[in-house]
């Protein structure tokens, strides 16, 4: 029967392969395999599954968090310190550091597991012939040539190429985005026809919604579609975000100037101005110290962390910290249809009979709606409910169907129109949908007496019907499919025998009309993407459904350009520089593969946008690892999309991500007062030990006071601003540039103006102090504490970025900042007069009128700034 000796069995589109050429191929037949040669081939084929995806352990993962170029300088301190036997530096370096480690650990520790979803998705069982018998093999075992039996319900455990069919239909939405079940056929289809037209074959992970059949086993593992989709996410390198990639950047750069000023500060010190070595040293320490904004990274990591907090409120799971600035960058967001613009629910929307076009209202399949205008449906409904194998089902006040998603959505219009339509009637016999005839009949028997009721495509069923004006009614049909609906045709006659067949009903029927169906955009999603374009977002579908479909779908939920669809075949042809020109013009993409959702999202980033990508099917996973932020659907989403997403939408709704949007844009907005809060601060404090140093004179400030500074302010102020909310006109402001520096030279200006500004109010008050003969402890606590003052007035400017920080609002502020405030001003009173506190800091106590005076000049300093705000805001405009 079969060849033992065959080594190699290959087969090239079998979808356009008369089964014939299939079973030689493979080198099986109709009957199946024997079960010696399915053993000789799964050892030669290994099992149908999917490679373990390799994982990093917790160890590495802990350790991998210290990978960090300023941790890299932090931890040289301590350790020099630590030589130095300065326990205090080191103890307040290290718990920085450890601190900002546990935090990544923690929020970033779960590891990808794309991969292990796909794998779950294929099937545990599958009924096979084996020996020409019917038998039950684990999914894992099915080889190529194997003959699977398949029934409603079952989910495909590889790659089939049909043999026999009888009304079989399958739900392929996970591979294609296709809302409704696909019709599927023997006859070989077109070598070059997409996923979604490939009538002749199943494809593994997907259901068999109705119907029987037999399937030759094609392509089983990492040959299958969804296997080949996780080859493209294990070969896929995932994006870093723009910021982190910029914070990386500008750290490794830092650290390197700090170090190396550090260094010539060392070497002047020594060889020009002769200081003790040991002295010297531990002021240019605290100078470094001073300059590295070691902070920043454990600072910027809670700032990530509060935003997942406040994104969960949202409906928004972030899977990676990083996401969260990701998201609020974005410029383009690549949305698939199914599920995520629409309901994934169909519903029928118009009607058309002999009295004319009626509208019908309502959501997914609850029977609740109206009808306009008024009329007779009546017979309408009687028929598409009694030619209908589907049931409506109302669980936890949500109506869901039991059966095919079409007939749903038939059964929910009917009892719009009237209650109880199959009330007193019984199915006497049926002809099932099959693809060759395209047609359902049902004979019924009830109060009317016995009724043959007939739903099918329009074309089909019109020419059974006696009477009717065939061109006007194909023509209104085609009407209803411009607008994106499929429609059906529904027609009846009375009946006298028990029983019907094909060559009775497809004649003499009376046509009562036209139904049009279409998975409905959700209200909501129309509401979110006029947002994003009012954000200066272009949102772009994607998805493998018919091009008239999603161009219907586009135009309802207000796409910028619906009228222009790019379909996959039109991208085969485009090179890669040809689809960058396009991609930036084109809005709705339609019957797409993986490969060209991966395309499309890499031209638009070649583009310099920065992409989010939405879905919930298998097919989307490459593109949401690929994208910068992936966004996935958590109710109805596969969990290999929700494993490749970086944020996964707990409510599978698309205005979640407006909301989405905003909260990310706050984040960066909070990261940004972090940065620019942090950077002029440490200038301002090295630049005051540095010009001392360099000028010969004692130092306003020593590196042990520097280093409670830091303690006390560097982390807790910043903290205070990771809680700011969102400021007005956040979704009025166009996005981020994706190469836009994160030292913009407005930036760099403030840095300098706020860093010698505290030079001069820090030298100041020591000067003041000196001359009026304080002791040179006294003078130093009056310059530690003004340096206090500086940073919380700062906090208060920097907290409004966009705006005036004169206002009740700015001064009001919030919990977090009064608490950190009130909290910073308790420890310096504890430091300034604490016995103590005085001999572990060198301060002396300061009295009221110098204490009123540093007050002042923070009010001074803080007017400067707010002034210098107010008129580059008003050159901006």
């Amino acid at each position: 029967m079969h060849n033992s000796d065959v080594t190699e069995l290959s087969l090239t589109n079998p979808h356009s392969q008369p089964t014939s050429t299939c079973l030689a191929a493979l080198d099986s037949r109709a009957d199946g395999l024997t079960g010696l040669e399915a053993a000789r081939r799964l050892a030669q084929h290994g099992p149908n599954r999917l490679p373990e995806a390799q994982t990093r352990g917790p160890v590495r993962r802990f350790l991998a968090q210290f990978h960090n170029v300023l941790i890299y300088v932090l931890i040289g301190a301590a350790v020099v310190t630590g030589a130095l036997q300065h326990w205090v530096d080191t103890g307040v370096i290290l718990a920085v550091v450890l601190a900002n480690a546990v935090i990544g650990f923690v929020q970033e520790g779960k590891a990808e597991a794309a991969m292990a979803a796909i794998r779950g998705m294929l099937a545990p069982r599958a009924a096979v012939l084996r020996d020409g018998a019917r038998t039950s093999v684990d999914g894992a075992d099915l080889v190529p040539g194997d003959v699977v039996l398949m029934e409603a319900g079952d989910q495909v455990p590889a790659d089939l190429r049909i043999l026999e069919a009888r009304g079989l239909a399958a739900q392929e939405a996970i591979l294609t985005g296709e809302s409704v079940p696909v019709d599927k056929v023997v006859n070989p289809v077109a070598a070059d026809a997409a996923l979604g037209d490939r009538r002749s074959m199943l494809w593994s992970g997907t259901l068999v919604t109705q119907g029987t059949a037999r399937g030759l086993v094609v392509a089983i593992g990492t040959d299958t579609e969804i296997g080949r989709i996780g080859g493209l996410l294990a070969g896929l390198e995932q994006l870093t975000t723009p910021l982190v990639a910029q914070l990386d950047h500008f750290a490794r750069w830092l650290s390197f100037l700090i170090l190396l000023a550090s260094g010539l500060l060392l070497a002047y010190g020594y060889f020009v101005g002769h200081h003790e070595f040991s002295e010297i040293f531990m002021a240019v320490v605290g100078v470094a110290v001073a300059a590295i904004p070691e902070g920043l990274p454990a600072v910027m990591t809670i700032t990530l962390a509060v935003g997942v907090q406040a994104m969960a409120c949202r409906n928004a799971i972030v899977r990676r910290l990083p996401a969260i600035e990701a998201i609020g960058s974005v410029s383009v967001i690549c949305t698939d249809k199914t599920g995520t613009l629409t309901r994934n629910e169909m519903v029928v929307a118009a009607a058309e009979t002999p009295e004319g076009v009626f509208d019908i209202s309502g959501e997914g399949y609850a029977p609740e709606g109206d009808i306009t205008p008024a009329g007779n449906l009546d017979g309408l409904a009687r028929a598409a409910t009694l030619c209908n194998d589907a049931e409506l089902r109302l669980r936890d006040g949500h109506w869901s169907v039991e059966g095919d998603p079409m007939e749903g959505a038939l059964v929910a219009f009917a009892r719009k129109v009237m209650d109880e339509p199959r009330a007193l009637t019984r199915r006497l016999d049926a002809i099932p949908f099959d693809a060759r005839h395209r047609y359902m009949a049902v004979l019924t028997e009830g109060p009317a007496g016995r009724v043959t009721s007939v739903k099918g495509a329009p074309e089909r069923v019109l020419g059974m019907c006696r009477d009717t004006d065939l061109k006007h009614w194909h023509d209104r049909a085609e009407a209803l499919a411009r607008l994106g609906l499929r429609v059906l045709a529904l027609a009846e006659r009375p009946e006298t025998g028990e029983r019907i067949d094909a060559a009775t009903v497809e004649s003499g029927l009376g046509f009562l009309g036209l139904v049009g169906l279409i998975d409905p955009p959700r209200p909501e999603a129309v509401a979110a993407v006029a947002e994003c374009r009012a954000a200066g977002i272009r949102v772009k579908m994607i998805t493998g459904d018919h091009a008239g479909t999603a161009a219907a779908i586009a135009r309802q939920v207000g796409l910028e350009n619906p009228g222009r669809v790019l379909t996959g075949a039109e991208l085969e042809r485009l090179d890669d520089a040809q689809l960058a020109l396009e991609v930036s013009n084109v809005d709705v993409f339609a019957r797409t593969s993986p490969e060209h959702k991966l395309r499309l999202v890499t031209a638009l980033q070649a583009n310099g946008h920065s992409v989010a990508m939405t879905g919930d099917g298998v097919n989307d996973a490459p593109a949401l690892k690929r994208a910068d932020a992936g966004i996935a659907m958590g109710l109805k989403g596969s969990e290999a999309a929700k494993e490749a997403a970086d944020l996964v939408l707990a409510d599978d709704n698309f205005a979640s991500i407006a909301a989405a949007v905003r909260e990310g844009r706050t984040v960066f907005d909070n990261l940004k007062k972090v940065i620019s809060w942090t950077l002029p601060t440490n200038a301002g404090e090295s630049m005051v030990v540095v010009l001392a140093l360099l000028a010969g004179l004692a130092l306003p400030i020593t590196a042990v006071q520097i280093l409670w500074i830091n303690l006390i302010t560097g982390i807790t102020l910043g903290i205070a601003l990771a809680f700011e909310p969102t400021e007005p006109g956040t979704m009025a402001r166009p996005p981020r540039a994706r190469n836009a520096p994160i030292l913009s030279g407005e930036l760099v200006w403030h840095v300098v103006l706020v860093a010698f500004l505290f030079l001069a109010a820090v030298f100041g008050i020591f000067t003041y102090a000196i001359d009026r003969g304080y002791p040179l402890e006294l003078a130093q606590t009056m310059a530690l504490n003004t340096l206090a003052v500086l940073e919380i007035f700062h906090l208060f400017f920097i907290r409004n970025i966009h705006g005036t920080s004169l206002t009740l609002a700015a001064v009001r502020g919030t919990k977090v900042v009064w608490a950190v405030v009130i909290a910073i001003t308790a420890a310096q009173f504890a430091v300034t007069y604490l016995p103590p506190a005085q001999a572990i800091f060198g301060t002396r106590a300061v009295s009221l009128v110098d204490g009123l005076l540093i007050v002042g000049i923070g009010v001074v300093f803080f007017a400067i700034i707010e002034i210098e705000k107010q008129i580059r805001l008003g050159l901006s405009r």
